[in-house]
């Protein structure tokens, strides 16, 4: 099994609302803002090889939302989803599976592009699209608060196109695989935990968006139920520290990957290091 860092760029976002109830005088330490109060962050995905199946784990913001809706992000950095992909000899053609963690815009929004003709289609055009039932049916009937971040052009044609794959329960959905739901940021959140080298590496998407979000409190004011995110980390965390799990983050723009520890002070982050380190060793 191959496994690969994919940097789509990055996106810029208020650091209150990234941190929460959280004071900027603790979080600015470890994650600082700029100016205007916004920090830097990754869209980082994670592509697998295993000699059968290609794997992408998220996509990024895509490339076909207006100026006028990206104005409030600022994305900068050089990498996109095609020049990262192409770096390790892959193209979107090669993906056999595009996992969806959930299908805010920031996750999903490289899912589906505009053709010569200008239609909305899968930029995966051989893949099949996994995403959990409970997500998919939250976000095609969205609340209110989180309406602004499903955009119907990026989850309505994948569904049209055929290539839409249900995750209903947690479990193996590609050998070495496995579909972990976890509510609280969104419904029907998938973590993927991945079986690497006799390892496990948790994708923590927006269940930990960075180390800086390991404290337990330290939660988005995204998150549509707060508490929760606090009884899924907790779950995550019993897990995680007894089997050494490693996190590969999506949106730490410092750090790929991390374990943990328990310690008197609660669960802390015990090594941090970037994915290649990993698959090197």
């Amino acid at each position: 099994m191959k496994l690969y860092a994919i940097e789509t760029g990055n996106l810029k976002l208020d650091g209150g609302a990234m941190f929460g109830v959280v004071p900027k005088v603790m979080w600015n330490k470890f994650y600082p803002a700029d100016e205007n109060n916004l920090c830097n962050w990754a869209m980082r995905c994670l592509l697998i090889d295993d000699g059968e199946h290609v794997i992408l784990i998220d996509n990024g913001i895509g490339d076909k939302q207006d100026e006028n809706f990206l104005k409030h992000y600022y994305l900068n950095g050089e990498a996109t989803l095609e020049t990262s992909l192409n770096k390790y000899g892959y193209t979107t053609d090669d993906v056999t599976d595009m996992l969806l963690t959930h299908l805010h815009f920031d996750h999903c929004g490289g899912s589906i592009k505009y053709d010569k003709n200008g239609k909305l289609v899968p930029a995966f055009k051989n893949a099949k699209y996994w995403v959990s039932q409970e997500q998919y049916d939250w976000a095609t009937n969205p609340n209110r608060r989180e309406k602004a971040s499903f955009l119907k052009e990026n989850i309505l044609p994948i569904k049209e196109s055929g290539q839409l794959n249900i995750v209903e329960k947690e479990g193996e959905i590609i050998p070495n695989i496995y579909a972990k739901i976890f509510n609280g940021h969104t419904q029907g959140q998938i973590i993927p935990h991945i079986k690497f080298g006799g390892k496990t590496i948790a994708y923590t998407a927006d269940l930990f968006p960075s180390t800086a979000h390991i404290p337990m409190p330290w939660i988005m004011a995204y998150d549509t139920k707060p508490l929760i995110t606090l009884e899924d980390r907790e779950r995550f965390f019993k897990e995680a520290v007894e089997e050494n799990v490693i996190l590969f983050f999506e949106h730490d723009l410092y750090h790929e990957c991390c374990t943990i520890e328990m310690t008197e002070k609660g669960v802390k982050v015990k090594e941090t290091f970037r994915l290649n380190e990993l698959v090197a060793g």
